[in-house]
């Protein structure tokens, strides 16, 4: 049984099937039909809702936008979904529905509500921080909350406008005291979202076990690594599930059915980080945001990178232990961690493995992960004031899409000469992958344009990568040779600043 609060309201499921989605639960099952579906893989936003998920000292619930289509039911457990409907009943409307009105925000309106929910998350947030409230959001914060939705009438400005000017308006209601629900309530006011009778209940219901079944199907939700390893070990075939971004899609475009699912989320020993011994150890379980919050401090390369990996719905949900498990050769942080010579960590009843990460990758979708096991961590050295990192992701658009392209480039550079390198790529192979020949074509010469030259033309001899639709094999060819153009540009003179300029696949064609 799973059990958390929808709109304030307490539910408990137990027999149904753990494929279900968010999106499709609220719209056949509780027959809340304000949350659209769009395009049920992530991409348009239309499904947005918001969710609460207690903070680490259990005080109060954060929330987060997330892709209701792709985001499955057995994952709210111990938590608090919003949907547009919990605003349909406000006196007055909330902030961002008055903005939505007054600037015009609405057209044919089928996207309005994924809109309105990533706002309403947002408007959440900054109402935490009253300093925040002082001023109107910086465009980064409009563009970074509405990247993940999209407005099939073109009408994207009224939309910015309306989210700049409802985050500076405060809710003015107070329903301090107020029952969660019925005619009392402020519904989706700030003393709402944060009640302490649902507090309470949610502390409670994260202590107990969790699970889902409909007689064929079955999902487990383990707590600690001891119960994960136990599973894994019972059921070998079963899928692990974390954010879900990626595996969900063959429930939702393959139309497959997935008959044992193990959620990850959790296995709160999975999510944390820290220092010691020269390297930083990230779980496997921290979310993109969460790396986004952290990496750059080390590697400033990080930060522009981590903005354009997917949407900041797909960014809350998806997590490291997913990028790198799911194999994939255009998953962006592989080849970032190849370069920073990473190492992953595996888990199982046998105990812990560590190897190289570019090891774990053998062929297209094939790991070197034993059946029983599981990604536990990653185990990065760091850095050392010589080393640069430089992340450079090549795509169709800015927000929102798959790497065309993504070059990862350690370099160490002693009195002007390149004394050691790490060059990964992704999309130039079937799987993320290092370049050798173009790496000894940069060792022990100097740093200079001859040398990048010779390097560039080693790269023939590292990828013959595919045409598709995102590429060709010549233009990858040459992309790669030119972001390796760009890397001498920004280190031949400074210690290298990551470019926040948009690099989109017509800038290096």
């Amino acid at each position: 049984m799973i059990e958390f609060f929808l709109n304030g309201s307490p539910q408990a499921l137990e027999q149904i099937d753990p494929n279900l989605s968010i999106l499709e639960w609220l719209r056949t099952k509780k027959r809340l039909t304000g949350t659209k579906e769009g395009c049920a893989s992530g991409d348009c936003g239309a499904c947005t809702v918001s969710i609460g998920v207690l903070d680490d000292d259990e005080t109060r619930l954060r929330y987060e936008s997330v892709n209701g289509c792709i985001a499955l039911i057995g994952s709210l457990h111990g938590k608090h979904l919003v949907t547009v409907d919990a605003l349909k009943e406000e006196a007055p409307v909330h902030p961002v529905q008055k903005a939505m009105i007054e600037c015009h925000g609405a057209q044919c309106g089928f996207c309005t509500p994924g809109f309105i929910m990533s706002l309403f998350t947002l408007h959440t947030e900054r109402y935490g921080d009253p300093e925040r409230l002082k001023k109107p959001p910086s465009d980064h914060e409009i563009l970074e909350a509405l990247a993940g939705n999209l407005c099939r009438c073109t009408g994207y400005r009224p939309i910015v406008e309306a989210g700049r000017q409802a985050c500076v308006e405060s809710w003015s209601p107070s329903d301090a005291g107020a029952p969660l629900s019925g005619p009392q309530s402020h519904r989706a006011g700030p003393e709402w979202l944060q009640h302490p009778e649902m507090l309470t209940a949610l502390k409670t219901i994260n202590e107990q076990a969790a699970g889902l079944n409909d007689q064929t199907r079955r999902s487990d939700a383990p707590s600690t690594l001891e119960e994960l390893r136990t599973l894994k070990a019972d059921f070998p075939e079963a899928r692990l599930i974390a954010g879900g971004t990626d595996l969900v899609l063959e429930i939702t475009q393959q139309l497959k059915d997935l008959e044992h699912l193990i959620q990850l989320d959790r296995v709160t020993e999975l999510q944390h980080h820290e220092t010691g011994d020269g390297e930083l150890y990230l779980g496997a379980g921290m979310t993109y945001r969460q790396l986004n919050a952290l990496l750059p401090e080390y590697w400033p390369h990080f930060r522009p990178m981590l903005d354009r990996l997917g949407s900041l719905q797909i960014r809350n949900r998806g997590t490291l232990g997913g990028n790198i498990g799911n194999a994939s050769p255009i998953g962006d942080m592989p080849p970032a961690l190849i370069a920073l010579g990473a190492e992953v960590e595996l888990d199982s009843v046998d105990g812990v493995r560590t190897l190289p990460l570019e090891d774990f990758f053998l062929n297209y979708k094939q790991t070197a992960l034993a059946p029983h096991e599981f990604v536990r961590g990653v185990r990065v050295p760091l850095p050392q004031s010589d080393e640069h990192l430089l992340l450079y992701k090549i795509s169709k658009r800015l927000d929102d899409d798959i790497s065309a392209v993504l070059g990862a480039f350690w370099i160490k550079l002693n009195d002007g000469q390149v004394e050691d390198c790490r060059l990964a790529f992704g999309g130039m192979a079937a799987i993320p992958k290092r370049a050798a020949a173009t790496e000894k074509a940069l060792r022990g010469q100097p740093w200079n344009q001859a040398t990048i030259e010779a390097a560039v033309a080693a790269l023939s001899q590292d990828f013959q990568p595919l045409s598709d639709v995102r590429a060709s094999a010549s233009y990858r060819l040459q992309v790669a040779g030119n972001l390796l153009q760009r890397a001498l540009l920004e280190t031949a003179t400074a210690t290298p600043t990551p470019s926040t300029y948009p690099l989109t696949v017509t800038d290096y064609a």
